[in-house]
């Protein structure tokens, strides 16, 4: 599979099979994504993957977890267009996908809990920063990221990024140990994919380039 192909095939997978995931290809993916371009080439992310029990405490962990103090909102308040459009188009084809009006508020919920459980993933990804560093270093987070992606999806795996996990990054850096002054970034589920489940069947929409992109001097 090439970088196109696995651009094209690239999606949120949110139902896993229980399949072990071997332990010398998540370190190799994990290994490879750190060859991602990185400003003044600080490589500013620090990865925790987790599985088996490790995993398993981290869940059951979660039911007593607290957001944090100061929220670390995933997108800006009172979301502008056309973004919001594309945030409320977003979710409610998803919750439609499998059948939760906007009335089933219990079982939405219920949905966006799954995000704790790594939606059944056998592998848990966690990047973490400084949270000294700035916003070009977040950059490379983002670079990191879309790499480890696509190189899993090349596998023959599957991925869901998650900016679910900004709202606990306190309870789960302190459950992780991670050293004073580190935050997590973002979280990212990580297995094989449950290629039956309904909510796989999905798949969000893009703008047209038009809408995003000038070319300028080209003929």
């Amino acid at each position: 599979m090439n970088v196109e192909q696995a651009m094209q095939q690239r999606h949120s997978v949110r139902a896993f099979l229980p399949r072990r995931v071997d332990a010398a290809l998540v370190r190799d993916l994990l290994a490879q994504a750190g060859l991602a371009a990185s400003g003044g080439n600080l490589q500013p992310w620090r990865v925790i993957a987790l599985t088996g029990d490790s995993l398993q405490a981290l869940r059951q962990a979660m039911p007593a977890a607290t957001p944090n103090s100061d929220p670390a909102l995933v997108y800006p308040p009172q979301l502008w267009e056309p973004y919001r459009s594309r945030r409320f188009d977003n979710g409610e084809d998803l919750y439609r996908s499998i059948g939760m009006g906007r009335e089933d508020r219990s079982g939405r919920l219920l949905q966006l809990a799954r995000n704790t459980h790594m939606f059944g993933a056998p592998v848990g990804v966690f990047v973490a920063v400084e949270s000294r560093m700035l916003r070009a270093q977040w950059v490379d987070l983002g670079i990191y990221l879309q790499s480890l992606m696509l190189l899993a999806t090349g596998k023959g795996l599957a991925t869901c990024a998650q900016g679910f996990w900004r709202n606990y990054s306190d309870f789960v850096s302190r459950h992780l140990a991670l050293p004073q002054g580190y935050q997590i970034a973002f979280g990212m589920a990580l297995g094989y994919e449950d290629s039956a489940a309904p909510i796989n069947q999905w798949r969000s929409t893009r703008a047209e380039p038009g809408e995003w992109c000038e070319m300028r001097g080209f003929e």
